[in-house]
C-alpha cells in the first residue's frame, strides 16, 4: 500500500476547493445582476417616496442646489423621477427607461459640491460631510448602472 504524499493530499484539497469555488461563482454570477437591479431599484423607490412625501433628509441639500425652480415643486418631482428609476430597474423590459433617466438624474446630484462646498466639505477638496459623502456614494451608482446597463441585450 502507498502512502500519500502530502503533494497529493494538498492537491486533493486544491480540487475541492476549486469545485467550491466554481459553484460559489456559478451562483454569483446567476444571482449579481439580478439583486444588484433590486438593490438600486429598492434605493430609487425609497429615497424617492421620501422627496414625495417630504420627508427626505437630502431635500435642504436639493433645495439650496437648485436655484431655478422653486423647491416645493421640484424636490416631489425630482422625487417621483427617482421612483420611476427605481421601478424600471425592478422591471426588466423597462430597463434601458431606468438607465436613461439616472443617467440624467444623477448628474444634477454632484452639483451640491461645486454650488453648496460648506454643505459638503469638512475640509475642501478631500474632507466630506455626511452630505458629503452621501453625494460622492453616487459613483457607486454610476458603477452599477453601467453594469446593469451592460445586460440589456442578453435576452435579445
Amino acid at each position: 500500500m502507498s502512502e500519500e504524499t502530502f503533494a497529493d493530499r494538498f492537491g486533493a484539497y486544491q480540487r475541492q476547493f476549486d469545485r467550491l469555488d466554481a459553484a460559489i461563482a456559478a451562483h454569483m454570477d446567476r444571482w449579481g445582476i439580478p439583486v444588484l437591479r433590486a438593490a438600486i431599484g429598492v434605493v430609487f423607490i425609497w429615497f424617492g417616496a421620501l422627496k414625495v412625501l417630504g420627508v427626505s433628509p437630502a431635500g435642504e441639500l436639493v433645495a439650496a442646489t437648485v436655484y431655478l425652480v422653486p423647491p416645493d415643486l421640484f424636490i416631489p418631482v425630482l422625487g417621483v423621477w427617482e421612483v420611476l428609476i427605481g421601478i424600471s430597474l425592478l422591471y426588466r423590459p423597462l430597463i434601458r427607461l431606468g438607465i436613461l433617466l439616472l443617467f440624467f438624474q444623477l448628474p444634477g446630484t454632484f452639483l451640491p459640491l461645486l454650488l453648496v462646498p460648506e454643505a459638503v466639505y469638512v475640509t475642501f477638496p478631500y474632507a466630506l460631510t455626511v452630505e458629503g459623502q452621501y453625494i460622492i456614494k453616487n459613483l457607486v451608482i454610476i458603477g452599477a448602472a453601467l453594469v446593469i446597463g451592460g445586460t440589456v441585450r442578453e435576452d435579445v
